[in-house]
């Protein structure tokens, strides 16, 4: 070989070994990229193909009753409905899941595994289990869980974590993967303001922060709420319908929560007036679209689950089919309707006539299916 040309023939073997090895790489990373064995609440808001795959298989296997379902979350215990009551509903396979309201560990815990062996025996998909675990309230809603301070009492972020671990513990021991907590609303409201972290503004944000991250490390939902904020109204929405005048002072709370990733808002059955981006013309936010999907899904990017406060509040209790507008409006689950049975009907009625209504609720499940399976109570394959 003449010499003039050996320096280029070394280079393009060069190129070409590096082009082999780039490609032997690529090939080794698809390999690598298997279908995971098990998902957790971590990767609830990543994007991952398989899960979405999964999520479809089992929405597709699922009737129009069945998926409507989903959707409803009634209440057992002290100021719920009886267990006679929800054996049905489980038996119907009209419900999702159930709020564990005001009633004894022992026997919440064995509620919860004669449920789900129902629910094995029926077909139906594992319920979502929650509770009004807040600090202020779980020893009362739950009695015989460990006892912890309100928070209004706690005094620093250690104390947070360490509550919300007792808390969490207590849960997961009672089969509840999904927590109303923690209260995220300024403090100077009566009815809520003791049961958030709002007392010092400067702790608000970075100890609900730490009780949401602890709850969820433990394989729990945590939820923000009053949206889009109880802290500054007078009155009490399990009365009346409250209004907040004007601009919505506690909205800054929630971005960083969401950045956060939390996973799970409650909305507030509370209008808003003299707002001109965000007036809800005298309706509760949690049948309002500008509010639940506008400003909170879309303008806030909250990828995770919206419930509605409960819709037996006498903040809701005068709208005419607030079921059906609060699914409109983008929540996801709809939290102790007056009557489950009529309220599954009719969504039903109109999930089967209404192709925008569908695809609403259709999503909803979804979201729904999609953190069962990041719990861990629907098999990942």
């Amino acid at each position: 070989m003449n010499n003039i040309y050996y320096p280029f023939f070394i280079l393009l073997l060069l190129a070409s070994s590096c082009n082999a090895q780039n490609k032997d790489q690529e090939n080794t990373n698809i390999n690598e990229q298997v279908e995971p064995t098990e998902y957790n609440l971590d990767d609830y808001l990543k994007s991952s193909l398989y899960l979405e795959n999964r999520v479809n298989k089992i929405f597709s296997q699922l009737n129009d009753t069945s998926i409507v379902a989903q959707l409803l979350m009634p209440a057992i215990g002290k100021y719920g409905q009886s267990k006679k009551t929800i054996d049905s509903c489980i038996s119907s396979g009209i419900i999702g899941g159930l709020l564990m309201l005001n009633g004894t560990k022992e026997t919440f815990t064995t509620w919860i595994k004669e449920f789900e062996n129902i629910n094995s025996s029926n077909g139906n998909l594992p319920f979502l289990y929650s509770a009004d675990a807040e600090p202020s309230l779980v020893n009362r809603k739950i009695i015989g869980s460990q006892t912890v301070k309100k928070a209004n009492q706690i005094l620093s972020k250690k104390e947070v974590i360490e509550t919300a671990s007792i808390i969490s513990n207590d849960l997961l021991s009672i089969g509840i993967n999904y927590n109303f907590a923690p209260v995220v609303d300024f403090s100077k409201n009566k009815t809520v303001g003791y049961r958030g972290f709002g007392s010092k503004r400067e702790h608000l944000i970075p100890w609900s922060i730490e009780f949401i991250n602890e709850t969820q490390n433990k394989n729990i939902i945590a939820t923000a709420k009053h949206f889009p904020g109880h802290g500054l109204v007078s009155g009490d929405t399990h009365q009346s319908l409250q209004v907040i005048d004007g601009d919505l002072k506690e909205l800054s709370t929630y971005p960083p929560l969401i950045k956060n990733g939390v996973l799970s808002v409650m909305v507030a059955h509370i209008a808003v007036k003299n707002n001109s981006k965000y007036d809800t013309k005298g309706f509760p936010a949690t049948t309002s679209k500008i509010i639940v999907n506008d400003l909170l899904r879309d303008s806030l990017g909250f990828k995770g689950l919206i419930v509605t406060d409960a819709m037996n509040m006498g903040g809701v209790t005068q709208v005419k089919n607030s079921e059906i507008k609060s699914i409109e409006a983008g929540c996801d689950i709809i939290l102790m309707p007056v009557n489950v049975f009529n309220a599954h009907k009719n969504i039903l009625e109109k999930y089967k006539s209404d192709d925008l209504f569908r695809k609403s609720v259709n999503e909803s499940a979804k979201r729904i299916i999609r953190m069962k399976i990041c719990l861990g109570i629907i098999s990942p394959k």
